[in-house]
């Protein structure tokens, strides 16, 4: 699964690598972004803006947001098939950028607190996009909330020894695909785990643990 990740670009770094129209106002680096907080999505591949969409993706048919909490996450392979995701596969896909998530390897040890964190990012730290869908929910008295989720797939050779999941990410060069209107197996093909060669990973200080901390030595590797 994804967890937690990190987009700590600038503004201006931020719609340069991702061809934006515009920069995002109020821009702030994130860290140690965590399920329930707002998150920066693009939908329009032809006019690409930022705008903030809940992470957890809650159904239109859902009579109330709590559900969002369960479904940070979407399977690949099951989107196709599950109601709470087919109709947003369809119509509603979107890129999530960052520059770096975070998964936990579980200890021998039988405590929670022993899982250690891992951080995980291309080479160099470039940025990149994450496969995402989301949707439109409205509350009975009419307030609209927009959430969304992340795509997972099996884990690739280097995360995979952390976990056995792991998100679904693109290169920005390859990202606008996922929003192309192509025939669904080949949106459904595009869903693979991304190269290991092209990734790193360190261990960092579980500081990550509590999503309350925001701050650069969430991502710093251990020393």
């Amino acid at each position: 699964m994804c967890g937690r990740f990190s987009l700590a670009l600038d503004p201006e770094e931020l719609r340069e690598a991702f061809g934006l129209i515009e920069t995002p106002l109020g821009w702030q680096p994130r860290y140690n972004i965590a399920p329930t907080q707002p998150v920066a999505v693009i939908t329009d591949i032809h006019q690409p803006r930022v705008e903030y969409m809940r992470w957890g993706l809650v159904p239109s048919w859902a009579k109330d947001i709590s559900i969002g909490q369960k479904m940070i996450n979407a399977r690949a392979e099951t989107i196709r098939e599950k109601p709470s995701f087919r109709s947003a596969f369809s119509r509603r896909r979107c890129l999530i950028p960052a520059d770096g998530f975070f998964e936990w390897k579980k200890s021998e040890r039988p405590a929670k607190s022993a899982a250690e964190p891992h951080y995980f990012r291309l080479r160099g730290g470039l940025p990149f996009a994450f496969a995402g869908l989301w949707e439109v929910w409205r509350s009975p008295e009419g307030d609209e909330l927009k959430t969304c989720t992340i795509l997972t797939t099996d884990a690739n050779e280097l995360v995979g020894a952390v976990h056995h999941r792991m998100p679904v990410l693109f290169e920005v060069s390859e990202a606008w695909q996922w929003l192309q209107s192509l025939p669904a197996d080949e949106l459904l093909a595009l869903l693979k785990p991304f190269p290991a060669e092209k990734m790193e990973s360190y261990p960092i200080s579980r500081l990550v643990n509590d999503p309350k901390r925001d701050e650069p030595a969430c991502v710093q590797p251990l020393r």
